[in-house]
């Protein structure tokens, strides 16, 4: 078991599996293309790798804003809905927490859908707080 970025493409289309999970709509053709776009804007691509298969996958970014200083946002985090139960999605959480750290990150945050009730567990359990509501219209 190991925790590593995605840097290549290969490793990159590896997460693709696990990522279509939480995000059905993404297309298999075009997700490289998507994450190396999104790389450019500062977006990481991390995964826990269990024999050669990713079995949990977070996409993240660091950023600073006023209301936070310099923190560390979870865009994505999803373990393989097979695998789980098994604390890589702990694991992969604890490593973002320390990878945050180690970039001199104040904070760690994401957003979750209302509909995720079993996600909303886990990060309670993480000892994240419920610190905002999040506000969206499609333009």
């Amino acid at each position: 078991m190991s925790i590593q970025l995605g840097e290549s493409d290969f490793q990159i289309l590896k997460c693709f599996p696990v990522m279509s999970q939480l995000r059905p709509h993404l297309q298999q053709a075009k997700f490289v293309e998507q994450v190396r776009y999104q790389m450019k804007e500062g977006y990481q691509l991390a995964f826990l790798q269990v024999e050669e298969q990713a079995v949990a996958v977070a996409g993240f970014r660091i950023s600073t804003c006023l209301a936070s200083g310099k923190f560390l946002y979870i865009d994505d985090l999803v373990v393989d809905e097979l695998k789980r139960s098994h604390s890589y999605g702990q694991q992969l959480f604890q490593w973002l927490i320390e990878y945050a750290r180690n970039h001199d990150c104040e904070y760690l945050s994401l957003d979750s859908g209302v509909q995720r009730f079993a996600a909303h567990r886990f990060y309670l359990m993480q000892r994240m707080s419920i610190t905002s509501h999040h506000f969206s219209i499609e333009l």
